[in-house]
């Protein structure tokens, strides 16, 4: 009876209450806090088992390739691994150090058991990379050195191949003694280790990456101008059209995308060629003479035109569905203020644009840096781009560590791309539909 009057008694019913202490409960007596928090956890693992098959396909298919290519591209241990006794003595004796006994008594067992192992084609692979022409010297040594080498092995080496005595491939199996190396980060950048180690730039005539990664980011630049300029109007149109004309020319913008990749390139080809429609119409309007047909294909004009017809979609669906949301009212309001058509336009209008503008372009740009079958059809020597160079490498000379530190640069290009994107515009304003 007394806890009925107490005014601090319980108030508790079938919906939960206040208990003595002032705590909230549930119906069943458990503290509200506690049944909050229990829910709250058991619907985010809800959501987590919902997204863990798509979080593990991207683990697998995305995250784990991209992180074996980084560790590719710094480690290679087809040396290392086969030839034990020499990349011992290389550990011990600092570099400078002249090849002693021990040194040529290592390299002889090391190419002893190595043509043994059938390994030889493997470690002259490896240094092939650094000084080619080497892997030849391997294999004929392994050849040789099957059945054993007898000492004086400096000697007998040496009788093998007088290369065997070259400084510099000395200095090259000494880089190539660790598993680890960032000498294919500097092949990509053209630049090479000297018989001391010091970093120098390669011979002139050899330089390739470096202007072919300039050759790439220019000409997906300007393919992403084109696409631009031409997708610009496209998209005004596709948002001020009537919703009839509006459709039918959304199919016309999508229609490449039912279309087959090489298809659509290599109809590029016959077009474009010197014998093609496009230099056929020439002809026959008179613009040129027939001894005067233009070289439109297999240089940077093809690549230029193909690649922009391919992805001119990626640039007008986002910039379309930014202009489908500006209010036409505020281009009317700054004309009846006075405003001219182009003023209004700069101002008002296109401002409006630019998260479009920019997803438009990050998608073109992106794409065409890493394409490869288009570039690789109509571009010939010259409108070739890195990802050719890549897919080279991956398929004809198996380096696959060379391969994997030029794509670890693209991929580092690509990221601080997107970094420059947010500083100026900010990835939040980023729109794609």
């Amino acid at each position: 009876m007394a806890n009925a009057l107490d005014p601090h008694a319980a108030i508790v019913t079938k919906a939960g209450g206040l208990d003595r202490q002032g705590t909230l409960r549930t119906a069943d007596g458990r503290p509200l806090k506690a049944a909050l928090a229990r829910s709250s956890r058991r619907a985010r693992r809800r959501a987590f088992f919902l997204v863990l098959p798509l979080l593990l396909f991207v683990l697998i298919t995305f995250v784990l390739p991209i992180g074996q290519m980084l560790q590719r591209s710094v480690k290679n241990d087809g040396f290392s691994a086969n030839m034990p006794q020499l990349t011992a003595w290389f550990h011990d004796n600092p570099r400078g150090t002249q090849p002693d006994d021990a040194a040529w008594a290592a390299l002889a067992a090391d190419l002893a058991a190595a043509a043994q192992a059938r390994t030889i084609g493997v470690v002259g692979t490896r240094i092939n990379y650094d000084m080619p022409g080497t892997r030849s010297l391997f294999t004929s040594a392994g050849r040789k050195a099957r059945g054993g080498i007898d000492p004086p092995y400096r000697q007998a080496i040496l009788d093998m191949d007088e290369t065997w005595g070259d400084p510099k491939l000395w200095s090259v199996m000494r880089m190539a003694a660790s598993p680890y190396t960032a000498n294919f980060y500097l092949a990509a950048v053209d630049r090479t280790r000297d018989d001391q180690g010091q970093i120098t730039a390669v011979p002139e005539q050899q330089q390739i990456y470096v202007k072919l990664f300039m050759r790439t980011f220019w000409l997906s630049l300007a393919i992403t101008a084109t696409t631009f300029l031409l997708g610009f109007p496209v998209a005004h149109l596709l948002a001020t059209l009537p919703m009839r004309q509006s459709n039918l020319l959304m199919i016309l913008v999508l229609l490449p995308f039912w279309t087959s990749l090489l298809v659509r390139t290599t109809s590029w080809i016959v077009l474009l060629q010197q014998q093609g429609v496009v230099n056929d119409m020439l002809v026959w309007l008179g613009l040129i003479g027939n001894g005067q047909r233009l070289q439109m294909i297999f240089n940077q004009t093809g690549t230029i035109i193909a690649m922009t017809h391919i992805l001119l979609p990626f640039m007008i669906l986002p910039l379309y569905s930014v202009m489908r949301t500006i209010n036409p009212s505020y281009v009317r309001a700054a004309r009846s203020l006075g405003a001219t058509s182009w003023t209004a336009f700069r101002r008002i209008y296109f401002p409006q644009t630019l998260p479009g503008l920019g997803a438009g372009a990050l998608l073109v740009f992106i794409l065409a840096v890493g394409y490869y079958i288009t570039p690789a059809l109509v571009g010939g020597a010259s409108g070739q781009l890195i990802s050719n160079m890549i897919a080279m490498h991956m398929t004809q000379t198996l380096n696959w560590s060379m391969a994997a530190a030029l794509a670890a640069l693209l991929l580092a290009g690509v990221l601080i791309l997107y970094w420059v994107y947010d500083r100026l515009v900010g990835i939040d304003n980023l729109k794609l539909g």
